[in-house]
């Protein structure tokens, strides 16, 4: 079975890290995030970048990316690992200061893959990252306690109280498909709601105060306050209002 942790960057590791010698680090080239199928587009401007320079804010840059491996024993541990290192060169521009300062920072993995190149276990590591943030999230349903005394009971419990983290999704994937002028709005709203921690979605989509009215025939709902997720929940109302709901 193999494995890739990643570790805190304790004074011990960040001494280790630092005493390596330069010639142990290699680049890191990570692939392009997509293809261009027709012709590359001009960069807008960078206006949040102006906004950041003119009040004097604290700015962090990457500037390159090293990586290195070395052989490391953990203190529990009988035998050695490989000791990913990932050093990342930065230029930090202090509040009210003209001269940007070099920095770096060191991120570590552990892994017993010898096989696979420094650069890959990297990647791989990079690419769960989804995945350790589902697993976050359902801890924060309590889906991953375990407060009864056997297995199956446990299991059912998982999956009784994973069922909110369920409804989350299921609701941005209910949201209709972008289309028209509104597209890459419709697009940010479905990707936010399909990736929105699981407080935010309570507080902004379920603990929304709202009045009921009784007017003769009718049933009036009234909304008494408003966050930026109004417009969706909006949405998600007259779309499942039309749906016949399916048990």
């Amino acid at each position: 079975m193999k494995f890739c942790f990643g570790l805190d960057v304790t004074p011990q590791r960040q001494i280790l890290a630092d005493d390596l010698p330069k010639s142990v680090f290699q680049p890191l080239k990570r692939p392009a995030k997509y293809e261009v199928r027709t012709q590359p587009r001009k960069r807008p401007e960078r206006v949040k970048q102006q906004i950041v320079e003119q009040r004097g804010f604290t700015d962090i840059r990457l500037v390159d990316e090293w990586v290195a491996e070395t052989k490391y024993r953990p203190v529990a541990c009988q035998r050695d690992y490989r000791l990913i290192i990932v050093c990342k060169v930065l230029k930090v521009r202090e509040r009210g200061q003209k001269q940007l300062l070099d920095d770096y920072r060191y991120f570590l993995y552990l892994t017993n893959d010898w096989d696979s190149t420094p650069e890959g276990i990297v990647f791989d590591a990079n690419d769960r990252c989804q995945q350790e943030n589902i697993l976050a999230q359902l801890n924060a349903v309590r889906a991953l306690h375990a407060p009864l005394d056997n297995l199956l009971s446990n299991n059912a419990y998982m999956l009784i109280t994973s069922l909110a983290w369920n409804l989350k999704s299921w609701l941005a994937l209910s949201l209709p498909e972008p289309s028209g002028f509104e597209k890459d709005e419709q697009a940010q709203q479905k990707r936010g709601l399909l990736t929105m921690e699981f407080r935010t979605f309570v507080n902004s989509l379920m603990r929304v105060p709202a009045q009921i009215v009784r007017t003769g025939r009718r049933l009036v709902l009234r909304l008494l306050a408003w966050n930026e997720w109004q417009r969706v929940f909006l949405k998600l109302a007259s779309r499942l209002c039309r749906r016949p709901l399916r048990c």
